[in-house]
């Protein structure tokens, strides 16, 4: 095949996978020059028919939006190498990709199945997936945060933050299923910030599932406390107290059925689970941010071969810093996991690390002991020393 026609097999493939039900998702990158950072197509569901909805990020946060149809894929896909030089599609079966050299000369890589049909199921995507969806948009928060217009239509620059709200929004539902079924929830949001996810939770909780809640949100920038205190306000959410202050002296009402906390900065997630641990809270939600204390502090010369290299030293110490926190959790009596909170072309803090308090724990039991070894083993091996 000729450079052209592997561009049109590569087209070729991607409305395969579109009319197959395979479709994850199609991305280019690489652009020549200009103002085009990346393009992503997914499948969406629009007005009944599936189209390939291809969102064009641009700098200053752009965004814009072109919907092919089945039969304009193969004709007008192709154009997106006038601007990337690189591909890739993903498949439920497969994967493919192209990538164009600087003298023009194009790749086409495939791998499995692409096309091959894929089982229908009642999940809905593109715009009719906002009906199954927690949050719609139009949430009165959402338009005090200006996520969100008047009407509820997401502002195309805060179309990723609507994704990571919603994404965050499943999970608070998921957490809450585990926690006590009556009575008020009380939460504790350390390191709130701006508190996006603060006043989702809050939402989900009250709105969605009909709980009482009390929150307590926390952050050291009076300013911030201000503004959220005033949007709180706003949107009616009286069971909400936004607190200035320093976690680390920041007392609760009282033991807290849930404690969250998004992208706290290095050893303020540790400050934020040894809050949890020490309160003994149900349940955990922590997505941690910079690690910068495992990458300086680091002393493990049997990894010396990683560590040596600066960005790789910077991607084993978050690895690393976040599996003990997880071991920790376990010592403690949580049963933990870490998951992707949202794509990571949204954000490169993408980590979730979940923990729910385990029934009849013991502290003095040989499991417990086991358990603190071993998280004092790692603990050893990553810092050649010991906790405190």
């Amino acid at each position: 095949m000729d450079n052209n026609e592997k561009l049109t097999a590569f087209a070729g493939l991607v409305q395969k996978s579109l009319t197959s039900g395979g479709l994850v998702n199609v991305v280019f990158h690489s652009p020549a020059a200009g103002d085009i950072l990346k393009a992503k197509g997914t499948s969406k569901n629009i007005a009944g028919k599936t189209v390939l909805q291809i969102e064009t990020s641009l700098t200053e946060g752009r965004v814009t939006h072109e919907n092919l149809a089945d039969g304009e894929i193969a004709s007008l896909l192709p154009k997106q190498f006038e601007t990337f030089r690189k591909a890739d599609l993903t498949d439920k079966n497969g994967t493919a990709s192209v990538m164009i050299s600087k003298k023009g000369a194009v790749t086409l890589l495939e791998k499995g199945k692409i096309g091959t049909s894929v089982p229908k199921t009642e999940e809905k995507s593109g715009n009719d997936r906002e009906k199954s969806r927690l949050l719609t948009g139009n949430e009165e928060f959402l338009k005090a945060l200006d996520v969100a217009d008047k009407n509820g239509r997401i502002h195309d620059k805060k179309q990723a933050k609507f994704r990571q709200i919603c994404r965050f929004s499943e999970y608070i539902a998921e957490a809450a299923a585990k926690l006590k079924p009556e009575g008020e929830l009380y939460v504790c949001d350390l390191c709130c910030g701006k508190s996006y996810l603060s006043f989702a939770a809050y939402h989900v909780l009250t709105a969605v599932l009909g709980r009482q809640v009390k929150m307590s949100c926390v952050d050291l920038k009076k300013s911030v406390i201000d503004y959220c205190a005033d949007i709180a306000k706003q949107a009616g959410m009286d069971g909400m107290d936004f607190i200035c202050g320093d976690i680390n002296e920041f007392e609760p009402l009282r033991q807290p059925d849930l404690v969250i906390s998004l992208h706290a900065c290095d050893i303020a997630t540790d400050i934020v689970l040894n809050f949890a641990v020490r309160h003994h809270a149900e349940a955990i939600l922590s997505t941690p941010c910079c690690h910068h204390q495992m990458n300086r502090e680091m002393d493990c010369p049997t990894l010396s071969f990683i560590a040596e290299r600066p960005v790789l030293r910077q991607k084993l110490a978050d690895a690393a810093t976040d599996a003990l926190r997880l071991l920790m959790l376990d010592a403690a009596g949580y049963r933990t996991d870490a998951t992707e909170f949202i794509d990571p072309e949204d954000t490169p803090k993408n980590i979730m690390l979940r923990a729910h308090r385990r029934k009849n724990w013991r502290d003095d039991s040989k499991e417990a002991a086991e358990k603190r070894e071993r998280y004092r083993a790692a603990y050893f091996f990553m810092y050649g020393k010991y906790p405190d």
